[in-house]
């Protein structure tokens, strides 16, 4: 969870810093939007590579090369110097950071079972909301060190908000262990019950294995996409353009700052209240389509967010639906997969899913430049919301079918017997 709450610090904090770093580098909107997306394309070309080099390799060894990379590369965006360096840049930081979240989404299938894995899963994605809840203030305030040392505000926002991920990475050399049986903190009797309900709840999934040519292709895997590229394209696009559009305000920075951390903060408690009632109803798909639905609804309010005070209540609203969406999506794909296919699976839904978020924040700089304002700029993501809410319905639908097939052909095949 923290090093998911850097690397999303440092994936999030260019909107904090094209306050300043725009003007320097001569970016319009549509070139910071295009240049911040390309983060994203890298990520994606690079997810599903990623998992099933962490599968091989073991969790320690890659999540920790990992941000490893990811910091080095983060500091580095201090030295952009155009719009051309600026995209390069991006592009390098996502490849580097490729393969983290879904890596750790299949890490913790290997530690817990189904029934804990929506509270679970919220309590990791916390640290989406919490980066902005932490890093908007931190990034407000470190803008105002212009000048120290000869460097611009944003260049020290990329260096101080960078280091500490490479230094999380060595950490996770030394002390992560790739499966229960390497913890040597759990003592005998509790790892042993632990890989034995592990093994249990592999076997109760029907693990008749796609190959991966066809897993990739699979129907079932592309409406999850679909579903998880509004949560992937509302969040990213607030945490990178919610600064900006704050800032019209006429607000400060370091007010930009404080006050951009207020719904993140409210959707910190949605997400773990919404895991935990997920997990006690045993329910993936309501717990899923309500709070994206939610979003969607709330989106199309944003146009009247005239006064900050009402812009903060709308956004918040947005945010609340869709971070609570994502323990009880995350644990939906790992329920409807078996662990092999989770390798690869988990990684295609964030990979597609990504995609709407490489979109969304250009098409958000386009419509900011042809506009000359933000006041229209989300209502795609609206309109993606409440696509994902029918690709949801249609997934679930897909899946019962499907299990009823498998219990007809099972009872058949004991009929024959």
């Amino acid at each position: 969870m923290v090093a998911y709450l850097i690397a999303y610090i440092d994936r999030s904090n260019v909107g904090f810093a094209g306050l300043q770093m725009n003007d320097d580098l001569g970016l319009s909107a549509s070139q910071f939007g295009l240049g911040a997306s390309m983060f994203f394309l890298a990520y994606v070309l690079l997810e599903v590579p990623s998992n099933v080099a962490l599968a091989k390799v073991g969790a320690r060894r890659w999540i920790g090369r990992i941000m490893i990379t990811w910091g080095i590369v983060a500091v580095g965006m201090a030295f952009a110097v155009g719009p051309t360096s600026f995209t390069v840049l991006r592009f390098l930081l996502g490849a580097a950071e490729a393969g983290f979240f879904p890596g750790v989404i299949l890490y913790l299938t290997f530690w817990f079972p189904p029934s804990y894995r929506a509270r679970v899963i919220a309590w990791f994605s916390m640290a989406i909301p919490m980066a902005s809840v932490l890093g908007s203030p931190i990034s407000g305030y470190l803008l105002g060190l212009e000048g120290f040392l000869g460097l611009s505000g944003w260049q020290w926002l990329f260096i101080i908000e960078g280091a500490p991920a490479v230094l999380m990475g060595f950490l996770a050399f030394i002390v992560l262990p790739s499966r229960p049986g390497d913890a040597k903190w759990l003592p005998n009797d509790e790892r042993q019950w632990l890989e034995s309900a592990l093994r249990d709840q592999e076997k109760a999934v029907d693990d008749s294995h796609l190959p991966l040519r066809k897993l990739l292709l699979n129907k079932t895997i592309l409406l999850l996409a679909l579903v998880y590229a509004s949560t992937a394209a509302i969040s990213q696009g607030l945490s990178l353009w919610q600064p900006q559009m704050m800032k019209t305000f006429g607000l400060s920075n370091a007010q930009v700052g404080w006050l951009n951390a207020a719904p993140f903060a409210i959707a910190v408690l949605g997400m773990v209240l919404w895991g935990r009632f997920s997990d006690r109803r045993a329910e993936r798909v309501r717990a899923t389509a309500i709070p994206i639905g939610l979003s969607a609804i709330a989106l199309a309010f944003v146009p009247f967010g005239s006064s900050p005070v009402i812009f903060l209540v709308i956004v918040s609203v947005v945010l609340v639906g869709t971070y609570a969406a994502k323990g009880p999506f995350w644990s939906l794909c790992t329920e409807w997969m078996s662990k092999r296919e989770s390798v690869a699976g988990v990684a295609m839904v964030n990979a597609l899913g990504s995609l709407a978020a490489f979109g969304g924040n250009w098409v958000i700089g386009e419509i900011k430049d042809a506009t000359g304002s933000f006041t229209w700029a989300l209502a795609p993501l609206m309109v993606l919301g409440a696509v994902s809410v029918l690709a949801l319905l249609l997934a679930a639908h897909r899946a019962r079918r499907n299990g009823e097939r498998s219990s007809r052909v099972a009872i058949a095949d004991k009929t024959d017997l």
